[in-house]
């Protein structure tokens, strides 16, 4: 599953980075172009990503993308 977000202050990411660290799945933030992909997991990870832009949160966990769900902003997939 994938769910594009935008989020807009540190604490969104901090939350959606501890229900990842609580998800027995993998969790992976991707960037739209998908020349970026980290460990959802990794704090230091988060780094890598330019959150002034949308991105993909990519799991295959459902309960894990209902509980982000009223985290950041939810975009539109583009087909």
């Amino acid at each position: 599953m994938v769910s594009k977000k935008k989020f807009n202050t540190i604490s969104e990411l901090q939350k959606v980075q501890f229900l990842a660290t609580q998800c027995p799945s993998e969790v992976g933030l991707h960037s739209e172009d998908g020349e970026t992909i980290i460990d959802a997991k990794s704090y230091i990870g988060m780094y890598a990503l330019d959150f002034d832009r949308p991105i993909l949160v990519v799991s295959e966990d459902e309960d894990f993308h209902k509980k982000i769900g009223e985290i950041g902003e939810n975009l539109p997939l583009d087909d």
